[in-house]
């Protein structure tokens, strides 16, 4: 078993780092942050939620998704550009807030429980500029300590796995050979699924789910289409990488309900939801 000496001393140390800027633990609400985790539960646009992060951990997500804007020297969270809020940063919605809770439960996003929490950042625009940015910003001495680390050819889990996603620099984080973010693939990408996948680098695979099935819920899922769900997943698994697909239906029903069973009978590692409510009572009720 690994030691578990080594995380605890930087957690240790990460309390002290920034203790400064930080509010004190007096002023901080109290949170047991108890909540049973739920290992298959992907938040969606999380940002749109009224408690970004939260929210989703309140209801026992083990996945968020954040969209993200370089503007003006800053890492922007939102859908649109248009949208974009000043003080609305992926450090104050998501890394700091991240930080704290794991200093809180001794290094664990969720108390007593190691499963490994994933921070699924979307670049949306400038992608290699962005991700500059947000390599610099994962290594601050503040975050560094969360998140799983890549570094001459072997991967040490952290609390958190930062992937990225959207107008992703393949190369240069390919290239990189210290790095505390990997690469979010896609099905039809050999590279990144099939005998040249490294889950090293891409350790998540996603893909929208209508363009690779025409199921939606409704009715019986044509065999051949179960069968090509499973057969992803297994190479995915094989590989050491996790798998998940965008765009199924989120409005509920037995439809929704249906493919998601699917999904779980197939071990998809991610469902994806805007519904944190009614995916958590999904899973937690099978």
């Amino acid at each position: 078993m690994r030691s578990r000496l080594l995380p605890l001393l930087l957690v240790a140390l990460a309390a002290l780092v920034g203790a400064a800027s930080s509010p004190a633990a007096a002023d901080r609400p109290h949170s047991p942050h108890r909540t049973e985790p739920l290992a298959k539960a992907h938040a969606h646009n999380d940002y749109e939620h009224a408690r970004p992060l939260h929210d989703a951990l309140d209801h026992g997500f083990t996945s968020v998704e954040a969209d993200i804007f370089l503007v003006d020297g800053q890492l922007l969270v939102a859908h649109e550009i248009g949208q974009v809020d000043p003080e609305r940063t992926l450090t104050s919605l998501y890394l700091e807030p991240l930080r704290q809770r794991v200093i809180d439960n001794h290094g664990t996003v969720y108390r007593g429980k190691p499963i490994e929490f994933q921070l699924l950042i979307d670049i949306k625009n400038s992608g290699t500029a962005t991700y500059e940015l947000l390599d610099r910003t994962l290594r601050d001495e503040r975050y560094a300590f969360l998140f799983t680390h890549y570094r001459d050819g072997k991967v040490k889990h952290g609390a958190v796995a930062a992937v990225i996603s959207g107008d992703r620099p393949r190369a240069i984080m390919e290239g990189q050979t210290d790095r505390l973010a990997f690469y979010d693939g896609r099905i039809a990408d050999q590279t990144d699924l099939g005998p040249g996948a490294d889950a090293r680098l891409t350790a998540l695979v996603s893909d929208n789910w209508t363009k690779l099935f025409t199921w939606t819920g409704t009715g019986e899922f044509p065999a051949a289409e179960r069968a090509k769900l499973r057969d992803l997943v297994r190479r995915c698994h094989d590989a050491g990488q996790r798998i998940r697909f965008w765009a199924t239906p989120d409005s509920p029903g037995p439809a929704r309900d249906a493919l998601w069973r699917e999904l779980v009978n197939a071990d998809v590692d991610h469902i994806n939801t805007d519904d944190l409510a009614g995916l958590a009572e999904f899973l937690s009720n099978p």
